[in-house]
Order: structure tokens, then C-alpha cells, then sequence
């Protein structure tokens, strides 16, 4: 019989992963079926969606806890509808709040369970290694960071890179990408992403789009590009639209022309930040939790760690400024990006950094992924106590 592997990605990131590891787990089991929740690029990937990945696309403690009704009714029905499918192994990708609890359920019914990739354990509370172990048989890592930290708790975990890094050229065409855009070489372009998700957009969009004015008022016929993830992103990103800014360009997507046509990005932290680092252009890191959200944070120091972004944590230090809460303003941002716009000096400096960034990133993720699941299912099937 030809295997069945239960999937369940959340957001725009999570369904790129996934597609990824379809292909390359369709190159090892061509007649493979694959079911589960997913968004477009896994579909396409040939996926049975029983679910859209979108409507697990909630981020923030308090945004989590208005949708939580729904979200336990879609898990309910999830997890249901997958042991009675009989997966031979089910994958949860990214969405850990939700994914965890499934593959907890189904581990603790004779499923073989995957969670690719980690949460950011580095960050969060060490201690949830541990209790993700309970959850997966095998833990997939996108940095070279965290499976010491799962060592140290008995779980296994595989570095496999990151699929961004396989897919981005590690030097970018940015005279390419400009006349994609109409973007001439001479002039100066600032690419402003505020997120994917609804929520983050109402946060910062106001904000960024008012540091953009300001930096337009300093730097006469300054491009402003903003990729929308989608078409609601994209509707909640043109009710922002400034008067301010002459030259602004909404795009439908081509997040990556956007960041490498730019002379600076200006972006909610996320793996944007990765993306921008890859993309070797200068960034400013910026976010704003819901208020309640952010108390939860600090009254408990969930925060664990130094730096936020991504590009500082793999680095070791502050190679880009984070903005965050209080500190995220109009004039702080516009400020932090005033250098990148002026003189071609302080990006070049990062460009080499980031250039090795890349490298120690780039292994193939997705075939690397795939095999850490054959691996997985040409052991035994578990036997249950």
C-alpha cells in the first residue's frame, strides 16, 4: 500500500514548507497520498485540503483566545477524520498551538508524528522541548541552534536548513528586479512590510506608512513598495494608503522583488526578516503585540532572549535594529532607516555577514526533511502500551 501522510500547516509560511516536502517526499513515494489542512501551494503540490490553512492563520495570545471556539471545532474534526483516515505518519507544520495538540492525540493512538519545524524554543521558554517530544516522535529544525537545546531533553531533532535559503540565488539581481518594478537604478526605493496577517497590518500599517512619509519628505521621489500576502492583506494595506507619498507602489505579492529592489526594508519581525537577510538588503525590524498580549509577555517573561529577529539571533548580536512596542513610532523608524536611504555604505557592510548567513542556512531543507521522515517510517510502527 502506498503511504498515507496526514499534513496540517498554518499561514503563508507554513504552506510554502509544505509544498516543499510534498515534492520531495512524492520523489521517494510516488504514489504517496497526502491529506490534511493546507493552502494553495500544497494543494498544488497535490494535497487532499480538508481545511484551508488560513483559517488557522491567528497569531497573539489575545487574538488566539477570541477564535479559540473555533479553532478547538476545527481541531476536533481534524483529528477525528485523520485517525480514521490511518495515517502512516502525520506532519505538523509550524501552528504549534494547534498542530501540538494533534499530534499529542494521534502519538498517543499508534500514529508516527513529525513536527516540522520547531518552535522558537531558543526564545520561548526552553523547557516546551520537552513537552514537544511528548507530541512528536521527531522534531525538524530550521537552525543550527536549536537541536542541542532539544538534545538536552531527550528529543530527536534534525537540522535540515531552511527552504528560503535553498531557494534564494545567494546573490540577488537587483537591476532585475528594479525594472520589474519600474524602479530606476539611480533612485532610491524603500520596501515596507507590515505582515500577512490582518491583525499585524491594522498594528503597524498606520505607522510604517507615516515613517514612509516622513523619509519621503527627507528623500524627494523616494519609491515605497508594498507587497500585499493576499487580497484581503492587500484591501486592509489600501485603506492605510497615505497622501504623503507620491510614488507608491502596491503589489500583489513578489515580496522578494520588492526587498531586493530596495535600498532598505522596513518589516514586522517574522520570517520577513529571514527573507530580507537572504535577500542581502539592510532592514529595520519593527512590532507591536496587542496590548494584552504584550502584558501577558512581560508580567511572566515568556521572552527569553536578547533579539527578536532573526538575522540578530543567528548573528549573535544587534546587526539590525528591532523596534518594538513603545519604541516602535513614525520618528524611531523613519530615523533607524534614514542611513540605508542616504549613503550605500551601511548596507554594504552588512551584505558579507549576511552572505554567510545564507550559506550555513542553505542544505536542501526539503530533501533533508523528506528523508527524516522515510527514515521515520521504515522504523516499526509503534506498538501501543
Amino acid at each position: 500500500m502506498p503511504p498515507r501522510i496526514g499534513l496540517v500547516a498554518g499561514e503563508t509560511s507554513g504552506d510554502q514548507l509544505g509544498a516543499g516536502l510534498i515534492e520531495a517526499l512524492r520523489e521517494r513515494f510516488p504514489d504517496a497520498e497526502f491529506a490534511g489542512i493546507g493552502g494553495d501551494r500544497m494543494r498544488e503540490a497535490g494535497l487532499d485540503a480538508w481545511h484551508d490553512a488560513s483559517e488557522l492563520a491567528v497569531m497573539g495570545l489575545a487574538e488566539v483566545l477570541a477564535h479559540l471556539p473555533r479553532l478547538l471545532r476545527v481541531r476536533r474534526a481534524l483529528r477525528t477524520r485523520m485517525l480514521a483516515w490511518k495515517p502512516d505518519v502525520f506532519i505538523g507544520i509550524d501552528a504549534p498551538d494547534f498542530n501540538l495538540g494533534v499530534e499529542r492525540w494521534l502519538k498517543q493512538r499508534g500514529v508516527r508524528t513529525v513536527h516540522d519545524v520547531s518552535p522558537s524554543v531558543w526564545a520561548w521558554r526552553e523547557s516546551r522541548a520537552e513537552k514537544i517530544g511528548r507530541s512528536a516522535d521527531r522534531v525538524l529544525c530550521l537552525f543550527p541552534m536549536e537541536p542541542p537545546i532539544y538534545a538536552r531533553h531527550g528529543v530527536d531533532a534534525r537540522y535540515i536548513g531552511h527552504p528560503l535559503a535553498d531557494a534564494l540565488p545567494l546573490e540577488p539581481d537587483r537591476n532585475a528586479a528594479r525594472e520589474a518594478l519600474g524602479i530606476a537604478a539611480d533612485e532610491r526605493a524603500l520596501a515596507i512590510l507590515p505582515g500577512s496577517r490582518l491583525g499585524e497590518i491594522h498594528r503597524l500599517g498606520r505607522i510604517f506608512f507615516d515613517a514612509a512619509a516622513l523619509l519621503a519628505k527627507q528623500f524627494p521621489g523616494l519609491h515605497v513598495v508594498v507587497p500585499a500576502a493576499n487580497a484581503a492583506c492587500r484591501q486592509a494595506i489600501e485603506s492605510l494608503r497615505p497622501a504623503g507619498i507620491a510614488n507608491l507602489h502596491v503589489l500583489d505579492g513578489h515580496a522578494q522583488r520588492a526587498m531586493i529592489a530596495s535600498d532598505a526594508v522596513l518589516l514586522a519581525s517574522g520570517t520577513a526578516a529571514l527573507e530580507a537577510m537572504l535577500c542581502k538588503r539592510p532592514m529595520v525590524v519593527a512590532y507591536k503585540l496587542a496590548p494584552i498580549s504584550h502584558a501577558i509577555v512581560r508580567t511572566f517573561g515568556l521572552l527569553k532572549v536578547e533579539h527578536v529577529s532573526l538575522p540578530n539571533v543567528l548573528a549573535g548580536e544587534g546587526l539590525v535594529p528591532e523596534l518594538l512596542q513603545d519604541a516602535c513610532t513614525a520618528d524611531k523608524l523613519a530615523k533607524a532607516l534614514a542611513p540605508y536611504l542616504g549613503t550605500p555604505e551601511p548596507g554594504l557592510l552588512l551584505q558579507q555577514r549576511f552572505r554567510d548567513m545564507h550559506l550555513m542556512l542553505r542544505r536542501d531543507a526539503s530533501a533533508r526533511a523528506a528523508d527524516a521522515v522515510a527514515e521515520l517510517l521504515a522504523e516499526p510502527a509503534p506498538r501501543l502500551a
